[in-house]
């Protein structure tokens, strides 16, 4: 590929990427707004965010904890979130003992309550461990959330809310997800923390 050809690529997918995150905002925008309004409700009342996916989406459910428990842009309390991705010793053991579509069900069994809110993230919507923390959480009371792309697969089912990227391509949904968890978070600061 020559390099003129390579930056019509760049170029390509740059505006490819513009295009599926401005429908996706005009598309989901209201449904953003009842998560944030969701989340501020529950962390009021001592409740938790629980995130959790697999691969690109477990860096984000890492990246959303981070965002919430340290800051965002404000210099403030931390907000509870824990990212279920990240205790390799939780994860293995219940990969190894039982099987690995337990590793966030088991944690979510553990950790979560009633009034929490479990947020699973899967650019398909079909990732079994997803699933089943999905509906483990739906059997505790707990609000859940769905991070998802195309037509939500069998997220659909599980969610009390379920953000869709319209697209159906990994790379376009990711960089939506990545979008969701700015305007999350920078919003849910501004609406806890107002000066």
């Amino acid at each position: 590929m020559k390099k003129s050809q390579l930056k019509e690529r760049i170029f390509e997918i740059s505006e490819s990427s513009r295009e599926v995150q401005k429908a996706f905002i005009e598309i989901e925008s209201e449904k953003i707004m009842e998560v944030v309004y969701l989340a501020k409700k529950v962390i009021s009342k001592n409740g938790k965010i629980l995130i959790f996916g697999n691969g690109g989406s477990a860096a984000d459910a890492q990246h959303l904890a981070a965002e919430l428990v340290n800051r965002f842009k404000k210099e403030r309390s931390p907000m509870p979130a824990i990212a279920l991705t990240t205790d390799t010793s939780i994860l293995t053991a219940v990969a190894n003992d039982y099987d690995f579509s337990e590793v966030f069900s088991k944690q979510i069994l553990a950790l979560g309550k009633k009034g929490d809110i479990a947020l699973g993230i899967s650019t398909s919507g079909k990732s079994v461990n997803v699933i089943s923390a999905l509906k483990v959480a739906k059997k505790l009371g707990m609000h859940t959330v769905g991070l998802s792309g195309g037509d939500g697969g069998l997220m659909k089912e599980l969610c009390d809310y379920l953000i869709l990227v319209p697209s159906y391509e990994t790379p376009r949904i990711q960089e939506g997800h990545l979008l969701f968890l700015h305007i999350f978070s920078e919003l849910l600061e501004e609406l806890i923390f107002q000066e």
